[in-house]
Parts: C-alpha cells; sequence; structure tokens
C-alpha cells in the first residue's frame, strides 16, 4: 500500500441513495487505510465524526452541493452547521451561473461567506466545476477563490459530465501558486490517474475508489 498516496485521498461517498451500510464502511475504509478525509453529503456528518473521533481521519462534506446555486446565506449556514456537527473541512460549489456572467463579485462574496464562517475551524475548497467554464473563466474562479481566502481549488463535483484533467490541474496550480492546496476530483480511478494529477500539481485527491488506487485491489465504487 502506497501510505504517501493514501493520505492524500478524500474517500468520497456522495451518492444521493447512499445508506448507512455504505457510510459505515466508507469509514472503515478510511480507518483502514489511513486516507486524509471521508467526504460525505452533510446529513451523514454527525455520524461520521462518531465513527471517526478517535482517529487521524477527517471528516469532510459539501456545502452548496452539487449545483453551487443556493444562496450565499444558505451556503453560511450549511457551513456553521456541518462544523457543528463535527466537519472540518469543508467543499463549496461556486455559483457557477454567476461566473459566467460575469458577476466576480457576487461569486468572491458567496465563497468569503463560506470562508468567513468556517474561519479557524474547518479547511475550505472551492469546487469550480472545470467541465462546465472556459480556460478564462477557470483562471479566474481560481483567482476568485485566492482572493476569499480559501484554502484549496478543486476541480469538479463528480455531476456534470466531466472530472479533473491533467491540464485543469496544471492551470489551476500556475493561477493560485504555491501556497493554496488543488484537489483533483472525479474520474481518478487507480494509481496511474492519481499520480498523474500529483505530477501535475495537485496535493489532494477526491475519489470514492482509494483502495483501488493505493493498492491496486478493484472497488466497487464508480465514482
Amino acid at each position: 500500500m502506497d501510505k504517501n498516496l493514501a493520505a492524500m485521498i478524500d474517500h468520497t461517498q456522495l451518492k444521493p441513495e447512499t445508506q448507512v451500510e455504505k457510510i459505515n464502511q466508507v469509514c472503515e475504509e478510511a480507518k483502514t487505510y489511513n486516507f486524509a478525509s471521508v467526504c460525505v453529503t452533510p446529513t451523514w456528518v454527525t455520524h461520521c465524526h462518531e465513527l471517526l473521533k478517535d482517529t487521524e481521519v477527517k471528516v469532510c462534506t459539501v456545502i452548496g452541493f452539487p449545483l453551487g446555486a443556493t444562496t450565499l446565506e444558505t451556503k453560511a449556514f450549511e457551513t456553521k452547521q456541518a462544523i457543528e456537527n463535527g466537519a472540518s473541512e469543508i467543499d463549496m460549489v461556486i455559483n457557477i451561473g454567476s461566473l459566467k456572467d460575469g458577476h466576480y463579485e457576487e461569486v468572491e462574496q458567496d465563497i468569503k461567506a463560506v470562508v468567513n464562517e468556517a474561519e479557524d475551524k474547518a479547511i475550505v475548497k472551492v469546487i469550480i466545476e472545470t467541465s462546465l467554464l472556459t480556460k478564462d473563466e477557470k483562471v479566474k474562479a481560481c483567482e476568485l477563490a485566492k482572493r476569499a481566502g480559501a484554502d484549496f481549488v478543486k476541480t469538479s463535483t463528480g455531476f456534470s459530465g466531466g472530472g479533473a484533467t491533467a491540464d485543469d490541474i496544471r492551470l489551476m496550480r500556475l493561477t493560485v501558486g504555491p501556497e493554496m492546496g488543488v484537489k483533483a476530483s472525479g474520474g481518478v480511478k487507480n494509481a496511474a490517474d492519481a499520480n498523474a494529477m500529483i505530477d501535475a500539481g495537485a496535493t489532494r485527491i477526491g475519489a470514492s475508489s482509494g483502495i483501488e488506487i493505493v493498492t491496486g485491489n478493484t472497488s466497487d465504487s464508480d465514482y
């Protein structure tokens, strides 16, 4: 097992039909392989926190997911509640339509609302949904996330028909510089995929195929 690679993986289960048995399995796997976190929807944060509270595995959750089209007040409240329930990592989706309309101040304030709520309590990763953006829009989204004080930029939700590419990771890394994290999420299925993202500048990998990535064994997860 590649322990260094395992420590970079957010072990992810975000399917809407997910039941408690699967969440329990994901948490056990995260403990076994010492993944960086489990990434789950907000309803599972308390449960995962209880299962993982005596381990080094963090609880990550998603905010404004998967569309990013909720209000900034809603995103701030979701963030506050998630942290109170035990989340220490927050993956928020930007308002993609506002970005594409050129309403950059709105997008920055949207991110900032989450960053402010998470301050000193959780790290914030900003999902820009690269598959829906032009190159210039990707750059602008990363610039706004950096200006708003986020800790990471992240490629994808996995729900919009496209995932991480090495080219996007390189662009994101170039834009944010060395001080921010870059998370590759969506379509990372094995160690070769993960290492290609890391070589391009990723510092975190979001995947439901974490076991396959670190061991080469086949996983039954598909995103």
